[in-house]
């Protein structure tokens, strides 16, 4: 057979897409021909096909040597160049085969293909616009030329590119698909998941087209279905690490957090630089509590990616959450730095700042958040508690009011500013907006299920029964029970349930007639929570029920405490030094004992009243012998009441055993800190709630030292 003979088989075979058969002829061919041109080319073709990129460079350009005005040879050797990434060759490649045949379309449009890939959109659009001229029926022109376009963020102009492509090829899966990229990011999700539905009806196993409609399907909120696509990509494709990734965002946003933790692990597996996977990943760690683990998960994002703003402040709120409030503020740092537009960061860390207690700071934080997003309500919000926690409280009432302006359904913003107004004393409007701590979240407060209306003071109670039912702390029931004698003054039945532990306490309570410590409720006619009483009775400063004595001890628990303290013989000191240690604002308001006993005589006999004596202060009780402690043997409030009753003076933070010794009518001596909690109000000594109690307040924000000072002398004096 005749060497052209045998080239015209191998153009067959090769056309047939046999190429082992029509390389083994060709190679025959240049046995006896080592010239042929077409046969060298051939074999650059079908090296390129068969991925040996280097071995195709090689014989395409030879055929190029042996026939350089071959526009053909040209442009084939530009594709295996841009295949090579030697992109700005392939280039110069098809601009050879242009220069040769000035109406190659195909040359145009992989010349297209290659500036796209180096970015330079305008030039390769200009390259498939000639294609297209020259070939009007260039679907693939028409298609790349919208990729260009939606690069150039011309997304409207790429969408008709798309269209013309389908047109000429209705059955183009990639530019259905395409077309739906830039459909979802015009927002037009259901147009884009009918795109993606349309590439896939065309090509059944389009695992990208699966990917985007699941990324589409995600956007529109239909979760399920989202996973679901995921679920088709990754069965088309397995390592599809992308599709993971993002399955785990929409389960994650399902709540189905452990499921979305795995679907993360499967993407990092298959590609163990996924910053993004890594981060996400530490986001559904975060609401699964596993606080450490979420740090360990965004540290890693950002190892893998330094620049990764978003990743730093997701580090920094995991950070808060574990109360490692200096390095939190760090990472806020960070992602600030790396976006300078990050609101959200600014105002995270003015909320570390704030619980860092540098309020200036924090409140220069929100400035900045809120100069970034002017509609930034919880911004506003918390700069108002920023301004409360330094003594602002008009500017701070000015923050609430715009954060309601803003979001008027905003429960925080509404408690915040009832706190302000009481704080202030104005009770008027304080009472009513304290109404809004039910909607409030991150309060939490439990609230009664009770089919009864609620009784705000407008219906008459004469004759009928209703249940008041406490709400918070032991010291908030201690202050407002008093308000059972002035509701049952109204004619009504009073059943009124309380904590467990105050219920010997409250047996001789005036104006109750039954004492519940919980449910099943006996029959009533309404309801009310203890502390919306206030605003049933539109209760003043100068009209709180403020007896001396409304509560009373056992007397028979007295003798018996009697007993335990021995003979009197120097001035009783009941000691009350710290709170709850859950509560939110302990912080600020509980004192080391070892603080507080520096600075008391040692010439008084001290009684410790806390039932629950925490680790650091066993030492402190050990080492001074002279504080009598009963911590086990005190089992309810009517225990500590006896306590009190045989005290001389009650020195307290704020917490239930100020309230119990202020009801008691025992002298009492708050501790307070710089603002302290609404009820105390402000710059004064006396508490119009409590006749008895006298105010210690610090001068500066957490300072003790002057406070116990004064206590001190105080105590010389008393001795």
């Amino acid at each position: 057979m005749k060497a052209e003979e045998k080239f015209k088989q191998a153009v067959t075979f090769h056309q047939t897409g046999q190429l082992p058969q029509a390389q083994s002829l060709c190679e025959e061919v240049l046995e006896t021909r080592p010239r042929h041109v077409d046969s060298i080319h051939l074999l650059g073709v079908i090296a390129y096909q068969t991925k040996k990129h280097q071995r195709a460079v090689e014989l395409i350009s030879k055929a190029i040597e042996l026939n350089p005005t071959n526009a053909a040879f040209h442009s084939n050797r530009g594709l295996v160049l841009q295949e090579l990434k030697q992109l700005d060759a392939a280039v110069a490649s098809y601009d050879k085969a242009i220069a040769l045949k000035a109406d190659f379309a195909e040359a145009y449009y992989n010349r297209g293909n290659a500036l796209q890939e180096l970015e330079q959109l305008e030039v390769a659009l200009a390259s498939y616009d000639k294609a297209i001229a020259l070939k009007a029926d260039y679907a693939e022109a028409y298609s790349n030329r919208g990729n260009a376009l939606q690069k150039l963020k011309q997304l409207d102009a790429a969408v008709a590119s798309y269209d013309k492509a389908i047109a000429l090829k209705a059955d183009y899966a990639e530019a259905h698909s395409n077309r739906g990229l830039v459909l979802q990011e015009l927002k037009q999700l259901d147009a884009a998941v009918a795109g993606y539905d349309k590439a896939i009806a065309f090509k059944a196993d389009y695992a990208e087209a699966y990917y985007n409609r699941g990324n589409a399907l995600q956007e529109l909120g239909q979760l399920e279905a989202a996973v679901a696509s995921y679920d088709k990509a990754i069965a088309l494709k397995a390592n599809y690490a992308e599709a993971c990734s993002n399955r785990g965002n929409a389960l994650q946003k399902l709540g189905r957090l452990d499921a979305a933790v795995a679907s993360y692990d499967i993407a990092i597996a298959l590609n163990v630089d996924f910053a993004e996977a890594y981060s996400n990943r530490g986001l559904a760690l975060q609401k699964l509590k596993q606080l450490a683990a979420a740090v360990a998960s965004y540290e890693k994002a950002i190892t893998l990616k330094d620049d990764y703003a978003e990743a730093y402040y997701n580090h920094g709120n995991a950070l808060q959450e574990l109360k490692q409030l200096d390095v939190a503020a760090a990472s806020y740092d960070k992602a600030i730095a790396l976006k300078a537009d990050f609101a959200e960061a600014y105002y995270n860390r003015g909320n570390v700042l704030q619980k860092l207690e540098q309020l200036d700071a924090a409140v220069a934080s929100y400035d900045k958040a809120i100069a970034l997003n002017a509609n930034y309500a919880e911004a506003y919000s918390n700069r108002g508690l920023a301004l409360q926690n330094l003594k602002q409280l008009d500017a701070a009432v000015t923050n609430y009011n715009k954060a309601i302006a803003l979001n008027a359904d905003f429960a925080d913003p509404h408690w915040n500013k009832s706190l302000a107004l009481l704080l202030n004393g104005d009770f008027d409007r304080g009472w009513e907006e304290y109404e809004w701590r039910w909607m409030c979240k991150t309060l939490e407060i439990p609230k009664l299920n009770c089919s009864q209306p609620l009784w705000l003071g407008n219906d008459s109670i004469v004759g009928r029964t209703i249940l008041i039912h406490s709400e918070q702390g032991f010291g908030d029931t201690i202050q407002f029970c008093r308000y059972a004698k002035l509701v049952a003054e109204l004619g009504a039945r009073v059943i009124l349930q309380v904590q467990e532990p105050l219920i010997n306490l409250f047996a001789t309570l005036e104006g109750v007639t039954k004492l519940i410590a919980s449910g099943p409720f006996p029959d009533i006619d309404f309801h009310c929570p203890l502390l919306s009483l206030p605003l049933a009775f539109k209760t003043s400063i100068k009209t709180i029920p403020a007896s001396i004595k409304y509560l009373h001890s056992d007397s028979s628990k007295v003798v018996e405490w009697k007993s335990k303290l021995g003979a009197k013989i120097k001035p009783r000191i009941g000691l009350a030094w710290s709170g709850r240690a859950t509560h939110k604002n302990d912080h600020n308001r509980s004192l080391l004992l070892s603080q507080l006993i520096q600075h008391v005589p040692k010439d008084l006999q001290y009684v410790s009243l806390q039932k629950e004596i925490r680790d650091v202060d066993r030492p402190t009780l050990q080492s001074n012998p002279h504080i009598l402690n009963f911590d086990y043997e005190i089992n309810d409030f009517s225990d500590t009441a006896a306590l009190c009753e045989l005290m001389d003076v009650v020195i307290s933070v704020d917490t239930s055993v100020a309230h119990l010794a202020g009801a008691l009518g025992k002298s009492t001596w708050l501790l307070l800190p710089f603002v302290p909690d609404w009820r105390w109000l402000l710059d004064r000594g006396d508490s119009p709630w409590y006749p008895t109690v006298t105010l210690y307040r610090q001068e500066a924000i957490g300072n003790w030292r002057s406070v116990l000072e004064r206590i001190r002398a105080d105590l010389l004096h008393l001795n």
